[in-house]
């Protein structure tokens, strides 16, 4: 295989509509547009590699989509003349450039494991570790609602194949309560739920909440407080299990909570965590320590998916929880690929690299460029 070298990297900016018109989110939040920011990273050899950066906007996480395009301003230069192929290598180079600031290095991570496949012939699955060859379950997405809004949806994807669901809550104890138990009312043998609140929860509100519930319910809850001295207090004082998401965010918080035994899982956000080369080694992490975990993205466009999907594809069915189509929040389509859900199921493209063929009309003209 011929070594590569990076001669360009193109910026590119598209402005998402939000899919269901206003999505709401814990704490009064309220989502109608994601700013996505996509990248072409090209090689002497004319291989491109695209990734993507698409933060759930400035007051989810500590990131923004401007600030994924300035991250990208700072170490772009200093990846012009690398080998792409050195995944190892490139992320050196970027952290050497930048400190912290992962959603900015994410789209240049992926770029390059894309053009790494292309080189190679294979899917980026099979370089990070195989297939395991098995469909995965998608997981649909229930915003926070009426208790009967949020059933009929649940219902909705239901009849779509999936056979997981991500419920929102984050409200008063009482309501949320209601949310929860509506959006299971009708739960069959074999359907996983997860009641997410995005780190709305206080211990007082979360405790509150989960007395008032009925017996019998079957979900585990992700990200319920905001803080890890919460969490771990709630931990202590609940056999629900607790999935880490928001605090989940580097190597170093994923070998921090398997030290404090912190959760039972974690939601692996491939762009807030820095790409596929951090991703496979908290997937590793992971593993090692026994817990569980649903491959997912903040938000995002095709490029983002179908990152999901070939990290999530390695990860054995053992510890994979469904993994979130990050595309059906978003209104526009940026590429194409053979990625489909199918009967609430999904499997990686089996075409070198990511699979995905831009829709270049659609990301427009460069917004940056690097040579």
């Amino acid at each position: 295989m011929r070594r590569q070298r990076i001669e360009k990297i193109e910026v590119f900016r598209v402005e998402q509509p939000y899919s269901g018109g206003l999505y709401h989110l814990s704490g009064g939040r309220e989502y109608r547009t994601f700013d996505s920011t996509i990248v072409r990273v090209t090689t002497q050899d004319g291989i491109e590699g695209w990734g993507e950066s698409t933060p759930f906007g400035p007051d989810y996480v500590a990131a923004h989509a401007l600030g994924v395009r300035s991250g990208i301003a700072e170490i772009a230069p200093h990846l012009l003349g690398l080998d792409p192929i050195r995944a190892d290598r490139t992320n050196d180079a970027m952290d050497a450039a930048l400190l912290g600031h992962e959603h900015a290095k994410t789209p240049l991570d992926v770029a390059c494991w894309d053009i790494f496949g292309k080189a190679a012939g294979l899917p980026v699955c099979e370089l990070l570790g195989g297939s395991t060859g098995r469909s995965m379950p998608v997981i649909s997405a229930i915003g926070m609602d009426d208790p009967d809004a949020m059933r009929a949806d649940v219902a909705r994807h239901r009849a779509l194949g999936f056979t997981a669901h991500s419920v929102k809550i984050g409200g008063d104890p009482r309501e949320d309560a209601g949310r929860i138990t509506a959006a299971l009312a009708d739960q069959t043998a074999g359907e996983y739920f997860i009641v997410d609140a995005n780190g709305g929860l206080t211990v007082e509100t979360a405790l509150r909440l989960l007395r008032l519930l009925p017996d019998g319910l079957d979900f585990v809850l992700e990200a319920p407080c905001a803080t890890w001295r919460e969490c771990l207090s709630l931990r202590r004082r609940t056999d629900v299990p607790i999935i880490a998401d928001e605090l989940a965010m580097s190597d170093a918080s994923i070998a921090h909570l398997v030290g404090d035994d912190a959760a039972d899982g974690f939601g692996l956000k491939i762009s807030k965590n820095g790409g596929l080369t951090r991703g496979r080694r908290q997937r590793d992490i992971g593993i090692a320590a026994g817990l569980t975990m649903s491959v997912q993205e903040t938000a995002g466009t095709d490029f983002a998916f179908a990152a999901i999907v070939h990290l999530a594809q390695t990860v054995p069915p053992k510890f994979l929880r469904p993994i979130l189509e990050s595309r059906a929040l978003l209104a526009l389509k940026t590429a194409d690929g053979d990625y489909d859900v199918i009967d609430g199921r999904i499997s990686a493209p089996l075409e070198p690299g990511l699979g995905v063929a831009p829709r270049i009309d659609v990301l427009g003209d460069a917004v940056a460029i690097y040579t």
